[in-house]
């Protein structure tokens, strides 16, 4: 994959593509036809989505509207309430919860959701974007099914400068309107099979779509252009396992691809390995290894990059992208990526373009990848163990809220 070709797949995909959207599917088909001009032929695999149009959404703060965007698949309907910023998560805070419109730091995860259900808040407000940033760009977000369970209140996302003048005018009263249409659509993966001596096979994962604002250039078409360079890499060169590249959609709705692809018991059966690319090739930053399985696997990285001369900081941990699924089905597996700085390069905002890339470090990067894939591709017998340690099973179980994290 050379540095031409890279900015030539970035230009093509500068655009918005949310899973399952009409762009994501011209995405995945952008991917098929460049697989195509490598003599790849992969299948465009479909799963089901849900889907929502919001029709109306209006939140006003003591009578003032407010900008906002509505939840998607959050219900529709209509609350007013007192309004109350619930600045801490201790049992007193969340105790004024009951009966009001809340306001929440960051996101709004499953146990923050909880609490809010639990002590009887009527609605929710989060804010995104940056008081010191000119624009007032806000994101679309969904109350995914996973956190709702089916209990579902009226919620909107706001900009953080509105989130901040509310809070300086001392609001008090707060009314939301609500109304959407919810369907079911598809997401797509796209799925190259590279047989190799064996039926045992290594996973390469990546996502393709990106959230409401974002090009997702960095995250993460850098690594699905990753992924491109690693099947083109292997299609002219020996592998005793076979090999299987799995272009996911819906990574940003919840990894809702490679959940997909996980699913099924026969799909995974035969996997031994997962290695997921998620956000490579930034102009700055340091390149990463997450290993979700055995210690031992970071020292073989930390040793190959040191034979390699490649720079890399390697840890034992759960990494949030499409390598989680695996790693819950008892799959080792390995996310790479180079971290850049917050204030070098952002996602899931309109700043995530290619202007924090650099073709020659992706090049770089997708070089050292291929060294660390080769040796596992051509193993005799793959030196990761199918078995996860009992401190990731932990791991696992906080990040995919099956418990809660006591810290």
């Amino acid at each position: 994959m050379d540095i031409q070709r890279i900015r030539k797949i970035f230009e093509d995909t500068a655009y918005v593509r949310t899973g399952g959207s009409e762009e994501e599917l011209r995405a995945a088909r952008y991917l098929v036809r460049t697989l195509e001009s490598l003599g790849l032929s992969a299948q465009i695999v479909p799963f089901e989505v849900p889907m929502s149009q919001i029709r109306e959404a209006v939140f006003l703060a003591d009578g003032k509207e407010i900008p906002c965007k509505g939840y998607l698949c959050a219900g529709s309907g209509t609350v007013e309430a007192p309004f109350y910023y619930l600045r801490n998560t201790d049992p007193c805070s969340l105790s004024r919860c009951k009966g009001k419109i809340v306001m929440i730091d960051g996101y709004l995860g499953y146990w923050i959701y909880q609490d809010l259900l639990e002590n009887g808040a009527v609605g929710f407000v989060t804010y995104d974007g940056n008081a010191n940033y000119a624009d007032r760009d806000i994101d679309q977000r969904e109350l995914r099914s996973y956190v709702h369970k089916g209990n579902r209140i009226p919620g909107v996302n706001i900009n953080a400068k509105d989130a901040i003048a509310l809070i300086r005018a001392g609001t008090s009263s707060a009314k939301l309107v609500l109304d959407q249409e919810e369907t079911l659509g598809q997401s797509h993966n796209v799925i190259l099979d590279l047989p190799g001596e064996t039926e045992q096979y290594i996973a390469f994962t990546a996502h393709y779509d990106s959230t409401s604002l974002s090009q997702g250039a960095y995250d993460n078409m850098s690594g699905s252009i990753g992924l491109l360079g690693l099947a083109e890499y292997f299609a002219g060169h020996s592998h005793r396992c076979g090999l299987k590249f799995i272009w996911c959609g819906s990574e940003e709705r919840g990894l809702l691809g490679s959940k997909a692809f996980c699913a099924g018991e026969e799909a995974v059966k035969d996997c031994l390995l997962n290695i997921n690319l998620d956000m490579i090739g930034s102009i700055m930053g340091k390149f990463i290894g997450c290993v979700t399985g055995e210690e031992k696997l970071c020292h073989y990285i930390e040793y190959l990059a040191a034979e390699e001369g490649f720079g890399i900081q390697v840890s034992q941990d759960v990494y949030s992208s499409d390598s989680t699924p695996f790693a819950d089905r008892g799959i080792p597996a390995v996310s790479f990526a180079r971290a850049a700085p917050g204030n070098t390069a952002t996602i899931h905002n309109s700043y995530d373009t290619m202007a924090v890339i650099s073709c020659d470090q992706m090049v770089r990067d997708i070089d050292f990848i291929t060294a660390f894939a080769a040796r596992m591709a051509n193993a005799c017998r793959c030196p990761a163990a199918r078995e996860m340690p009992d401190n990731m099973k932990e791991k696992l179980d906080i990040y995919l809220c099956r418990k809660r994290d006591k810290k």
